[in-house]
């Protein structure tokens, strides 16, 4: 039976390559004879995640308990919830389209507030008092009455 011309270069390539793997094995068992390892290979990851040829200082390694790990939502911390009725002035209000913003007199971030969670009607640079409830996409602050 005639071999084709393509099976017999196909046979060649991997002749070829065995050779040339064979070659290499060759090479690193003198280079380890000779006293060269595969040490010089190694490389370390720093602090701050770039590599390098020195070991890290082992002065610097920070202890990281496993306990201490989030992943996901955090837990819900009670203490948080100590300040129900907060303060604010309403920086922003469109009646048409029925939002707007609180601006809180405590840590003056600004809360979203929904034409739904007001008791009475209110406008521009009116002093209210609310209490902030988390949502989907942040803070709304729900329970908002004028103050006098």
């Amino acid at each position: 039976m005639a071999e084709t011309w393509n099976k017999k270069e196909r046979e060649k390539k991997k002749k070829k390559i065995k050779k040339e793997k064979a070659e290499r094995r060759q090479e690193r068992k003198e280079n380890i004879e000779n006293g060269e390892s595969n040490g010089n290979m190694i490389a370390y990851v720093d602090e701050n995640g770039n590599l390098s040829d020195t070991a890290p200082d082992p002065r610097k390694k920070i202890i990281i308990k496993a306990e201490d790990i989030e992943i996901g939502i955090p837990k819900h911390d009670p203490a948080n919830d100590g300040e129900i009725s907060r303060t604010g002035i309403i920086t922003f209000f469109n009646h048409d389209k029925g939002f707007g913003f609180i601006q809180d007199q405590q840590s003056q971030e600004s809360v979203f507030v929904h034409i739904n969670a007001l008791s009475e009607e209110v406008k521009e640079n009116n002093k209210v008092s609310f209490e902030i409830e988390m949502g989907p996409r942040g803070s709304n602050a729900v329970n908002v009455k004028l103050v006098k």
